[in-house]
């Protein structure tokens, strides 16, 4: 601000420019989206091309749950791996189904937390939905669970872009499926989950419903803005290498992530004591984010957020709306 300019000056010139950045048609969306997910890859390196080798899907061990088949798998997550996951199926199934992308925590095991198999009751989310209609996948990311994966020593520049790769194949595997309806694919994730269920849609529209809990805030409020959990080599370490996590240096953020899923429905968990992201910075992203839903698509209904009086989870009251948000976008 300078000696000349009052604060209300400043203030109203910042809103303009702000306002003056947030697209007004869906044209000028497009190219913000574009632009964006240029962005994502200056961070997180290129996405690779669509790899040119069979999904290879190799069934290893089935289990039998009164109301699910449990399958743990292998698929090929480019030219160099088998991912490992697990696959869980309705035993009632009539017709083909909608089908979730179960994406894990920072957690040891991985994969089996999500299934059911170990870990937090309340992110047993794959099992759940299973036992709600729903066909899940839960892959493991790279080095958690079943998988040891070396992103850097195979020509990625972040386990980050790995993962959305990976996760882009698992869609792969479920649209393969005679059980699952392919136009009625969704993702769901908590915490390490719930920024890659936003970075696996930003990059794969078929994902067309997204469950996001205690996954972001905007990265000048996270932890202060230091970057450093971000730059680890679980995630992405040019924001060191190239950016100084530094929050005004790094090319994209959150609120810019989720304007890129405009139209698709979006439900988001942010407690209001997540120590890991801080709710106001929530706030910022959905405030920023909204007007692309609200003015471009007239869609603000599909962008909604839950802010329950807990730390970093995800308790049951919060899932039931989660899951009847997903029944109302991919069961009709």
């Amino acid at each position: 601000m300078t000696s000349s300019m009052t604060r209300r000056e400043f203030l109203a010139g910042a809103m303009a420019s702000r306002a003056a950045a947030v697209p007004k048609t869906r044209a000028e969306w497009a190219e913000k989206r574009r632009q964006t997910l240029a962005n994502m890859q200056r961070v997180m390196g290129e996405l690779p091309p669509a790899s040119g080798r069979p999904l290879d899907v190799a069934r290893v061990e089935r289990t039998q749950e009164p109301r699910l088949t449990r399958t743990y798998l292998t698929f090929a997550g480019d030219d160099h791996d088998q991912v490992p996951a697990y696959l869980l199926v309705p035993k009632a199934l009539r017709k083909r189904a909608p089908a979730m992308l179960c994406l894990h925590q920072t957690t040891r095991i991985g994969k089996g937390e999500p299934a059911g198999v170990g870990g937090i009751p309340d992110l047993h989310y794959a099992l759940e939905l299973a036992q709600r209609g729903y066909v899940t996948i839960a892959p493991d990311y790279p080095n958690f669970g079943d998988y040891r994966f070396d992103p850097y020593a195979n020509g990625y520049a972040s386990a980050t872009m790995k993962g959305i790769r990976n996760h882009m194949r698992a869609v792969d595997v479920l649209e393969s499926l005679s059980e699952v309806d392919p136009k009625r694919i969704g993702c769901i994730g908590h915490s390490l989950g719930g920024h890659n269920t936003l970075f696996v849609a930003a990059f794969d529209e078929r994902i067309r419903t997204m469950v996001s809990s205690c996954g972001f805030n905007s990265f000048k409020k996270y932890y202060g803005g230091n970057l450093a959990g971000w730059s680890s080599l679980t995630y992405m370490p040019r924001i060191a290498e190239r950016y100084g996590k530094d929050p005004a240096k790094v090319p994209f953020d959150f609120p810019d992530v989720l304007a890129a899923l405009a139209p698709r429905p979006l439900f988001i968990n942010a407690p209001l004591h997540d120590e890991n992201f801080e709710v106001s910075g929530v706030n910022d992203c959905i405030a920023a984010a909204q007007p692309v839903y609200a003015t471009v698509y007239e869609t603000a209904d599909r962008l909604v957020a839950v802010h329950p009086n807990t730390g970093h989870s995800f308790p049951p009251e919060e899932r039931e709306r989660a899951y009847l948000f997903l029944d109302r976008w991919l069961r009709g």
